[in-house]
């Protein structure tokens, strides 16, 4: 928390008091050489207000860090920094209890945020702003945004990963057909089934991983483009907000979106990953397969057919799966012709964000729910897995285990299965034949097939038994990992807040190593 306005000291309440406040109005941050108001048809396409909002939390963090870092650099006094701060704990907690009744006619969330500064603090409030631009601080919000926002997705997705990974060692041993093309092509299970999407989902954590790791640099301090005149030290500004380290180039971070693009393509990604196993699951689950059927509470039924349970839950991942390549493409299309360097185009990179970000956290929870409660019909899979066409290999690999070429032994078997289609035969009805001996036909045996399936990420039970549980504890450390993040995120974000008069106590006098001074 920003330090309480009650525990400022006499001077500043006497500067806070003399200051005075007045009821916000409309903020222009750029109207001086301007002779006329904007207009309204302006305001209603130009304002993002209605939605940048969602950044007033990150926009006052950014500006704690900024203020801190104007006491240290003296450009304003340890007084000064205390009432801004203050001021600004008041703002956080109004918008964190009660939440804004009136945005003020504001143009977005900066100039709210500097308007309600004014209202609480008066003249004071704009030199806030001093050194800092508008383009150097919603790149800032929105990466304090995406950083949380990527950590969320992927603690969403390491909890989709442990669902599968419990089904998956509880159904190691569960046989069902596997498909290619849609057709039956050999015997699997159905925890195999379910450690393939744990893979898939085990590579977007890890996207979203190194996101982050590329993610975690703080453009405050680059000004509108060209930099900030003033001497301050961006690296000790960056850590203030939880950053490993300051932009390197002010001309390309009050630019760079690629964080939103990554994040965009990594939750798409995701997302194709789940709409097929939507599909799977989808299909699985019709009376026509009977592999499983769908938990109560995350199905829905039919105003007209009375017997109807519909996977709405997996439809909609399949259909958001779509619409989610829609907003990367668009925000990839927005991004491709603008030159160096903000460019107010940018302002349109946020709603597919925010969409984005409200869909996965909506979406995820819902299919974790609907996969812990999946019930899974071993009998019907079983079945299904012991058709002989489904175990036919079996045969080729039996005679090629004693010699026959696979190739020729592939052929001898493809035209005995035609020949048991013709005849309306089980392969084991037909017997054995000239090319195919009795011991080949013992190969069809849905355990024995699995049970010789033992290299390393094969459908074996014991293979699956073991990757299951070594996913299990891959995600337990992951779920650390997270969590160490998470404390260390809270306390930087908390550090700064701890500082009053906008520097630490032991360090009042000392100035940054970027002003050529040792600390």
């Amino acid at each position: 928390m920003i330090d309480s306005s009650d525990n400022r000291n006499a001077l500043g309440r006497a500067l806070f008091d003399r200051h005075g406040a007045k009821k916000m109005t409309q903020t222009n941050l750029w109207g001086g050489r301007f002779q006329k108001p904007p207009a309204e048809a302006l305001k209603r396409f130009n304002d993002s207000i209605s939605f940048d909002i969602n950044l007033v939390e990150e926009d006052i963090a950014g500006s704690v860090a900024w203020a801190q870092a104007l006491g240290r650099a003296h450009v304003i006094t340890a007084a000064e920094t205390e009432i801004i701060l203050g001021a600004l704990h008041e703002i956080q907690i109004e918008h964190r209890t009660s939440g804004f009744a009136d945005f003020g006619n504001q143009e977005d969330v900066h100039s709210f945020v500097e308007a309600r500064l004014a209202e609480t603090i008066g003249p004071l409030a704009g030199r806030l702003h001093t050194g800092r631009s508008r383009n150097d601080q919603v790149a800032t919000d929105l990466r304090l945004w995406l950083c949380q926002a990527v950590r969320t997705a992927r603690n969403h997705t390491v909890d989709v990963a442990e669902v599968l990974a419990i089904h998956a060692q509880a159904e190691a041993g569960t046989p069902m057909p596997g498909y290619t093309h849609l057709q039956q092509a050999e015997v699997i299970t159905f925890g195999h089934w379910c450690m393939a999407y744990v893979a898939m989902l085990m590579r977007d954590v890890d996207r979203f991983d190194s996101l982050l790791k590329r993610a975690d640099e703080c453009p405050l301090g680059s000004g509108a483009l060209a930099g900030t005149p003033l001497d301050l030290d961006r690296h000790r500004l960056a850590r203030a907000l939880g950053f490993d380290r300051p932009t390197e180039n002010s001309l390309d971070a009050v630019s760079d979106r690629d964080t939103a693009v990554e994040y965009l393509f990594a939750v798409t990604l995701l997302f194709g990953h789940m709409s097929r196993l939507a599909e799977d699951l989808i299909i699985y689950s019709t009376q026509e397969f009977g592999f499983v059927e769908l938990p109560d509470e995350y199905a829905t039924g039919s105003s007209r057919m009375p017997q109807k349970k519909n996977p709405d839950v997996l439809e909609l991942v399949r259909g958001h799966a779509g619409r989610l390549i829609g907003e990367l493409t668009g925000l990839l299309a927005l991004l491709k012709g603008l030159p160096l360097a903000y460019n107010k185009d940018l302002q349109l990179d946020k709603e597919p964000l925010f969409r984005t970000a409200a869909l996965l956290n909506d979406a995820m929870p819902a299919l974790a729910g609907l996969l812990s409660g999946l019930k899974v019909h071993q009998e019907v899979m079983y079945e299904k897995a012991s058709s002989d066409s489904l175990l036919a290999t079996e045969i080729s690999d039996s005679m090629a285990a004693r010699g026959v070429p696979f190739r020729e032994a592939h052929e001898i078997v493809s035209k005995r299965v035609a020949e048991a289609a013709k005849l309306k035969m089980s392969l084991r009805e037909l017997g054995p034949s000239v090319a195919i001996t009795e011991r080949d036909l013992r190969a069809l045996d849905v355990d024995l097939a699995l049970s010789r399936k033992t290299s390393f990420g094969g459908s074996a039970p014991w293979r699956v038994r073991a990757a299951a549980k070594e996913a299990k504890t891959k995600i337990a450390v992951l779920r650390g990992a997270a969590q160490l993040v998470q404390d260390e995120s809270r306390t930087a974000a908390q550090a700064p807040e701890a500082m009053r008069s906008g520097m630490d106590r032991a360090d009042e006098n000392s100035f940054s190593t970027e002003g050529g001074q040792t600390p």
